[in-house]
C-alpha cells in the first residue's frame, strides 16, 4: 500500500538523517567560506584572487580562473544566502544523478519510481562523502551532475552538443578532465574534441577577462601543493595519499606512478568493454572511480564520484540470474556502503605508522580499487533511451511479484 511505502521512505530518511547529524563533522561550510572570501576579496579590489588566504591558515582559492568567473555572483549575496544556494542546488543535482542511474532498473524491474528514488535518496543522506560535500559547501555533486548529464543525455545519445558539460566541468575544476580521456579511450572523437575545445575556450575566456589572475594560476598557484594541504593527511584517500602515508617525509613518486599506470590499464580495458556493450552507465561509474584513485589529492568529500558505482551494484544485483550472484553483489554493495558511512579512516589519522594502521587508514582507497576491478559490466546493457530525463516512468506490468 502507498502509505506503507511513504512511511518506509520517511522512516529511513529520518534514521539516515539522525545518523548523519550524529556522525557528521561540523565543517561550517569551510570550503564555501574560502570561495566566498576569495571572490569578495578579488571583486572588491582588495587584492588578487590567489593572494587571499583564510586567516590563521594556508587555505586559499585553488580552482582555475574560470571557476572564479562562475562563482563571481557570490559577491552580490550574503554568506548566508550563498550557503542556502549551495544546499538548494546540491539537493536537486543529487536527485537527478540518482534518477539517471536508477531509471533503467526501475523500467526493467517494474519498480514504483518515486519509491525507488525515495529509498535511494534516504540512503544517500548517510554516506560520508555526501555529508562532507554539504558540510564543506563543496561543488562535487554539482560537477557530478554536469558530467553525468553530458555523458548520459548527450554523448550516449549522439547529441551535437555532447562534450560541452565535461569541458565546462574541467574548466571549473581540473579533475573532471579524466572524462575527456574516457571519451578518447572509447573512441568518441567528436565529443572528445568538443569537450577539450570547450575547456580550452572557457580557460581562454578567463585569461582574456583576468589575464594577471590566469598567469598566476597556471604558473604559480597550480603547482603550490601547500595550498591544498599535506598529501599524507588522512582525508587524502587517493593512491598518492596511500603512498604518502608509507613515508610522509619522502613519498615515492615512482611507486605512485606505477600504481596509476596499472589502474589506467585496468580502467581502459573495462571501459571499452562497457561502451562496446552499450553500457554507458558503467563507463561513467568506472571513470569516476578512476578519477578518485589517480588524482594526487582526493579528499573524502571527493568520493561522491564513487556513488554511481554503488547504485549500479544494486542494478546488477536486481538483474542477477542466480540467488548466489545476487547475494554476492548485495554483500559487495553493503560492505562498501557501510564503509563509506563509517568514518573509519579518521580513527587512524595519527596511527598509520603500523602495518594494520596503514591498511585501515586507506580503507576508502581499497573500496575504490574494489569498485574499479569488481563492478560488473552488463553483457547486454539497457538502451540509453531508457534513462529517463524529466517524464515520470510508468511501471511495466510483471508476471511475478514486484520488487522492491
Amino acid at each position: 500500500m502507498a502509505w506503507r511505502r511513504v512511511t518506509a521512505v520517511v522512516g529511513l530518511a529520518l534514521i539516515a538523517g539522525a545518523f548523519a547529524a550524529v556522525a557528521s563533522a561540523r565543517h561550517g561550510f569551510f570550503d564555501l567560506r574560502v570561495y566566498y572570501g576569495a571572490i569578495n576579496y578579488w571583486v572588491s579590489g582588495q587584492g588578487p584572487l590567489y593572494d587571499f588566504v583564510v586567516p590563521n591558515s594556508y587555505y586559499g582559492f585553488t580552482y582555475p580562473p574560470f571557476a572564479a568567473l562562475v562563482m563571481s555572483p557570490m559577491a552580490l549575496l550574503s554568506l548566508t544566502a550563498t550557503q542556502v544556494v549551495s544546499v538548494t542546488a546540491t539537493v536537486p543535482a543529487t536527485l537527478l544523478v540518482l534518477w539517471w542511474l536508477l531509471s533503467p532498473t526501475v523500467r526493467r524491474e517494474g519498480w514504483t519510481p518515486w519509491y525507488a528514488l525515495g529509498l535511494a535518496a534516504a540512503l544517500t543522506i548517510a554516506v560520508e562523502p555526501v555529508r562532507e560535500t554539504v558540510n564543506f559547501g563543496q561543488v562535487n555533486l554539482l560537477l557530478l551532475a554536469l558530467v553525468g548529464a553530458d555523458l548520459l543525455l548527450g554523448v550516449a545519445r549522439g547529441r551535437r552538443w555532447a562534450g560541452v558539460g565535461i569541458g565546462l566541468a574541467t574548466a571549473i575544476k581540473l579533475t573532471p578532465g579524466i572524462f575527456i580521456v574516457y571519451l578518447l579511450v572509447t573512441k568518441r572523437w567528436r565529443a572528445a574534441i568538443v569537450a577539450a575545445a570547450t575547456a580550452a575556450g572557457a580557460t581562454v575566456l578567463a585569461a582574456v577577462v583576468t589575464p594577471d589572475m590566469s598567469m598566476v594560476f597556471w604558473t604559480e598557484a597550480l603547482w603550490n601543493t601547500d595550498r591544498v594541504g599535506d598529501l599524507a593527511f588522512i582525508s587524502n584517500q587517493s593512491l598518492q595519499g596511500a603512498v604518502a602515508r608509507l613515508n610522509p617525509d619522502h613519498p615515492s613518486t615512482a611507486l605512485w606512478g606505477l600504481l596509476v599506470l596499472a589502474c589506467l590499464a585496468v580502467w581502459a580495458v573495462r571501459c571499452r568493454r562497457a561502451v562496446a556493450a552499450g553500457d554507458e552507465l558503467t563507463g561513467f561509474a568506472l571513470t569516476g572511480v578512476l578519477g578518485c584513485l589517480i588524482s594526487p589529492v582526493t579528499w573524502v568529500h571527493h568520493l561522491v564520484w564513487l556513488g554511481p558505482a554503488l547504485v549500479l551494484l544494486i542494478d546488477r544485483a536486481a538483474a542477477a540470474t542466480t540467488t548466489r550472484r545476487r547475494a554476492g553483489l548485495l554483500a559487495f554493495f553493503g560492505a562498501v556502503y557501510v564503509l563509506l558511512c563509517s568514518r573509519l579512516v579518521w580513527e587512524f589519522s595519527d596511527a598509520y605508522d603500523t602495518p594494520v594502521g596503514w591498511l585501515l587508514s586507506n580503507a576508502y582507497v581499497w573500496a575504490s580499487l574494489a569498485l574499479l576491478v569488481g563492478l560488473p559490466v552488463r553483457a547486454t546493457a539497457e538502451r540509453v533511451a531508457d534513462i529517463e530525463v524529466l517524464e515520470p516512468v510508468v511501471a511495466r506490468p510483471r508476471t511475478v511479484a514486484q520488487r522492491p
